[in-house]
């Protein structure tokens, strides 16, 4: 049924998330450019939002270009290696007093409660401080990086105490020392430090980037941090993907469940990551967002709900909850976010040597993306294993995409006797087989 207020589809789809979020830790980094260009309003809103939601939140602030701009203003020219800059005692004045001239901000903009504003009604309290212990880079292929620094230690249980209290804990690109110095730290590192010590459930990198994009223009949804190895080594040090994609991958690797790389460009980006399956970035995860597996009894509910429309529309033969249950092992899925989009069974006929490649199904919202190539690959392994030498299918609706696969017309007299006797000539069910030796 179609509604007149689109964003009420849009929000009953994501109800599943507002609870699975609620409670749930997320480390956030916002780089500088997002304020300098103006979209911190947006932003501050989208967190307050989530903040209202139990959504337990740890902002990370980047300031390069708000320090860069007070550089060239004074007339500083840092020098720079390997993509850091040297924070000497002039380059470091300067990003103190941006640090904290940008958290002030921040908090203000958080504080905001006006009737007629977007925070009205939503109270947060906003923490900083010595939360993030560093150490200085020091001495490296002969260049002093003065007070440019790295992290050292996270002092995770004050902030653990302080998410538990509700506070919002905001944290500058800033760590200090046992000896009371104040280093200059890169955010990403920073962020991603912070999401490791907390084993954060979330990192989400906030830059100018919307995530990774081959050399054909399409987004990569998902990787491994193996796979965005060779991502990293075709970006440079110190560029800002390279920062962002190192950190994702390290926090991923150590027991982060999911990173994420978004624009700032995209006022949606971050409520879409986070409340749409297919999100609009791309996320970094130890373990598969989508896989194929083979099914359990658990997936049963979820069988279902993929095949009935196609059962309605006579492309599949019913199949009721009992035969799912009783046939279960027979069946591959495709899971993605907990939600079943795709399905393939193999039934044996082991007398005949034969296979039935049975129950193809792949969601609509998900089909052209090869799925069901990669359930016809799983069920020919399946079959070959048991020592099959050949497949059949019955189909009424997609005879073309199993010629497109190796599939022949047959007869039904081409049928193991068993499959032969129970056809349904009713559904007059176009035989096809391929030979998988």
């Amino acid at each position: 049924m179609d509604t007149r207020f689109p964003f009420v589809d849009w929000f009953r789809n994501s109800s599943p998330y507002i609870n699975a979020h609620r409670g749930r830790t997320f480390v956030i980094l916002i780089e500088g450019e997002a304020v300098a260009e103006g979209r911190g309003e947006q932003l501050i809103q989208d967190l307050a939002l989530l903040h209202t939601l139990g959504v337990r939140l740890v902002v990370v602030q980047g300031i390069r270009p708000q320090v860069n701009q007070a550089l060239e203003t004074a007339g500083v020219t840092p020098a720079r290696h390997h993509g850091r800059w040297v924070a000497d005692e002039a380059v470091m004045a300067r990003v103190e007093r941006v640090a904290a001239e940008q958290r002030l901000w921040l908090e203000s903009r958080l504080s905001l409660g006006l009737p007629n504003s977007p925070l009205h009604g939503v109270e947060m309290t906003v923490v900083s401080g010595n939360l993030v212990m560093a150490k200085p880079l020091g001495v490296r292929e002969g260049v002093d990086f003065a007070r440019s620094g790295e992290v050292r230690r996270v002092r995770d249980t004050a902030i653990s105490g302080l998410l538990e209290q509700g506070s919002l804990v905001l944290l500058p690109p800033l760590g200090y020392s046992s000896t009371g110095e104040v280093f200059d730290l890169d955010a990403a590192e920073v962020a991603q430090k912070v999401a490791t010590a907390l084993t954060a459930d979330k990192l989400i990198l906030l830059g100018e980037a919307s995530g990774l994009v081959d050399g054909r223009g399409e987004l990569q949804r998902q990787l491994t941090p193996d796979e965005a190895r060779d991502w990293l080594e075709d970006t440079a040090p110190g560029e800002e993907l390279h920062r962002h994609l190192k950190s994702a991958s390290a926090a991923a690797r150590h027991g982060v469940s999911r990173t994420h790389l978004l624009s700032w460009r995209d006022h949606d980006a971050l409520l879409g990551e986070l409340f749409t399956r297919d999100g609009v970035g791309t996320m970094i995860s130890r373990h598969q967002y989508e896989q194929l597996r083979a099914a359990q009894v658990g997936d049963v509910a979820g069988l279902l709900e993929l095949l009935e429309p196609l059962e309605q529309r006579g492309m599949l033969v019913p199949r009721s909850r009992e035969r799912l249950e009783y046939e279960i092992d027979d069946y591959v899925v495709i899971e993605r976010d907990g939600m079943v989009i795709g399905c393939a069974a193999l039934h044996v006929f082991q007398a005949a040597g034969m296979g039935e490649l049975a129950c193809v199904a792949v969601h609509v919202d998900y089909r052209g993306g090869a799925r069901g190539d990669l359930l016809l690959t799983e069920v020919e392994k399946r079959a070959r294993h048991q020592g099959l030498g050949s497949l059949f299918a019955l189909t009424t609706h997609t005879a073309h995409w199993f010629f497109e696969h190796g599939f022949r017309t047959a007869e039904l007299t081409d049928l193991p006797p068993l499959k032969r006797d129970t056809y349904n000539h009713a559904r007059q069910s176009k035989v096809l087989v391929k030979s998988i030796r």
